[in-house]
């Protein structure tokens, strides 16, 4: 399904959260590559039409990076949208009736970053983590690359502020980047798979048995799972679906848009999972897939994502709606058929 297409124009980077309705999807994304005024459109029936664009405050025309967007709940049950804009300073912007009215963008500190707080996660205590990466020139505003590092800012108030930062992952040759974060089904641990953007090594994983207060060393994940941008989600029966840009070395469908299925024991044991599949085809080298990956009540996921899907045409956005047992029926062995006879 198209979400949004306009001609001429770059639409990208997209995220997506899904409301507890279980039908109403909102999506953000820039009116530029990383950058530029941020859309917000609605889905009322699961991802398979989209509103118009709609109404944002001003500000979000001055958007300087991609856009991401969670569902956050406080301790006293107020339930609130988020969504933050990255580079220096990382900014917010609050939505207390699903959507309907925002705040402006506003810094929440000294700090900056890159896909600012692509992954957002309640921890046991009510408080929310949130993950971004950066490579030293937004951290400060200082504009100079040194090394990549992905960090972690928690919340103890729902959202609306936002502490200090702390580093949770770097690596002494591997650039790592674009954390996505996925509880354990127990949820007593949480995996965060990285971006490894020198592209000589394989994606990584790292891990948490204490709520993000501490993490193990960084560990290559196999070819697999190994892209850009991961954003999981469990369907019904436990496995997982993860869904990236596909950058394994050697893969047929590098650069393009696809899913990984299996469990979370298969992150934990550095398994290969039990299959991927390319959702769209991108037809303009490595750029597409930023992911929002949602799973409605009847276990249909719901992946919405941009991408050069036209050759020769500006990237746009689009959904693809799917259970896992379709991706089952196509990942099953074909028959060989013997030419001559016509039969198997």
């Amino acid at each position: 399904m198209i979400v949004d297409r306009e001609k001429g124009q770059y639409l990208g980077h997209p995220t997506t959260v899904l409301l507890e309705d279980g039908k109403t999807i909102l999506a953000v994304y820039p009116k530029g590559h990383g950058r530029g005024a941020v859309i917000l459109k609605r889905s009322t029936d699961g991802g398979r039409t989209w509103s118009d664009r709609l109404p944002t405050p001003e500000n979000w025309a001055t958007s300087k990076e991609t856009p991401t967007i969670h569902r956050v709940v406080d301790r006293a049950g107020v339930k609130r949208l988020i969504l933050f804009s990255g580079l220096f300073p990382i900014r917010l912007s609050v939505s207390e009736d699903d959507g309907t009215h925002w705040t402006p963008l506003a810094p929440i500190g000294d700090f900056g970053g890159i896909v600012a707080m692509g992954s957002v996660e309640r921890l046991k205590n009510g408080d929310y983590m949130a993950l971004f990466h950066d490579d030293g020139r937004y951290f400060h505003g200082e504009g100079k690359a040194t090394k990549f590092r992905v960090y972690k800012t928690v919340s103890n108030d729902g959202g609306l502020t936002w502490g200090r930062p702390e580093v949770v992952a770097e690596h002494p040759t591997a650039q790592l980047c674009e954390p996505g974060l996925i509880r354990s089904p127990d949820g007593n641990q949480i995996a965060v798979l990285l971006r490894e953007n020198s592209r000589k090594l394989n994606a990584f994983v790292i891990f948490s048995n204490d709520e993000g207060k501490t993490w193990t060393e960084p560990r290559e994940l196999p070819g697999a799972l190994t892209g850009d941008r991961h954003v999981g989600k469990y369907a019904p029966d436990g496995r997982l679906f993860i869904s990236f840009r596909d950058m394994a070395h050697e893969s047929p469908t590098k650069g393009d848009w696809v899913g990984w299925v299996g469990t979370y024991d298969d992150i934990v044991q550095g398994r290969e999972g039990q299959c991927r599949v390319r959702l769209m085809d991108n037809t303009q080298a490595f750029d597409c897939a930023y992911p929002g990956v949602e799973v409605l009540p009847d276990g249909t996921f719901v992946a919405t994502t941009y991408g050069h899907w036209t050759a020769g045409e500006p990237p746009y956005i689009v959904s693809v709606r799917f259970k896992l047992s379709e991706l089952d029926e196509l990942a099953k062995p074909r028959p060989k058929v013997d030419a001559k006879r016509g039969t198997e």
